[in-house]
């Protein structure tokens, strides 16, 4: 652990030495604001209530995130084989499982960070509205939950692909797939449905989360995503070790 806690405090630095963090965090903070204005509260809002108001915030909020958390991701693993530092940290005495946990908590916690400066904006609907606190906290929750799963992808891909490009593409492909389970879902026939609806990544275990209501069934999913994608980038290091 005390190895991980070292990487840890040297990726986190490395985030916040350097404008590629702020500008990605620029940028989702902008798009958000943009998408929160022209589809929750400005004219699109329409009557809605303030409950779905902030039901729609979180909604649009999700897809910066994912975004967000894959470009965050790309300069975990590919970078340094781009720079030739991987070699270094592969001949040091550190396991792949410490080397994975560091960064993934490092860039976890900027995209926390970076995902809860947007708090601002469920506020703003207090001007005219009341809103639940629970359901700020909850909506919160999810969108960290599915920030994280969308950032282990990408850890996934950037341990697998030789350069940050393929990383971006393969991290995307692999959540747009999931992503799209749901629709896939939706041609096919029991049990089959219930297997792609499971495995989807955002309609059936985002949704309750951005309406207000925790379900420890979809905490579970996203946690089960997470450690599944780490162990698949740890796995994928100790086998590049040894080639």
């Amino acid at each position: 652990m005390r190895k991980a806690a070292i990487i840890y405090r040297r990726e986190l630095g490395a985030y916040l030495k350097s404008p590629t963090g702020y500008i990605v965090s620029a940028a989702v903070l902008l798009i958000q604001g943009i998408l929160f204005y022209t589809q929750a509260l400005g004219p699109r809002g329409g009557a809605r209530l303030s409950g779905e108001v902030l039901s729609h915030f979180f909604m649009w909020a999700s897809g910066p995130t994912a975004v967000g958390a894959l470009v965050l991701s790309l300069r975990l693993v590919a970078q340094e084989r781009q720079t030739g530092s991987l070699v270094l940290l592969n001949t040091s005495p550190v396991r792949e499982a410490e080397v994975v946990a560091g960064k993934f908590f490092a860039a976890f916690t900027f995209l926390a960070g970076a995902t809860l400066l947007s708090f601002y904006l469920p506020m703003l609907i207090l001007v005219n509205g009341k809103i639940s606190l629970a359901h700020v906290v909850a909506g919160y929750s999810g969108l960290l939950l599915f920030g994280a799963a969308c950032l282990a992808i990408g850890m996934f891909a950037t341990a697998v692909a030789p350069d940050q490009l393929i990383a971006a593409v393969v991290g995307g492909i692999l959540t747009a797939a999931l992503y799209f389970a749901y629709y896939l879902a939706k041609e096919m026939s029991p049990p089959l449905r219930g297997v792609f609806e499971g495995i989807a990544i955002w309609h059936k275990h985002y949704w309750p989360f951005m309406r207000g209501i925790v379900h420890l069934q979809h905490v579970v999913y996203y946690l089960a995503i997470i450690y599944f994608f780490l162990v698949l980038a740890t796995k994928t290091l100790e086998a590049r070790r040894w080639r």
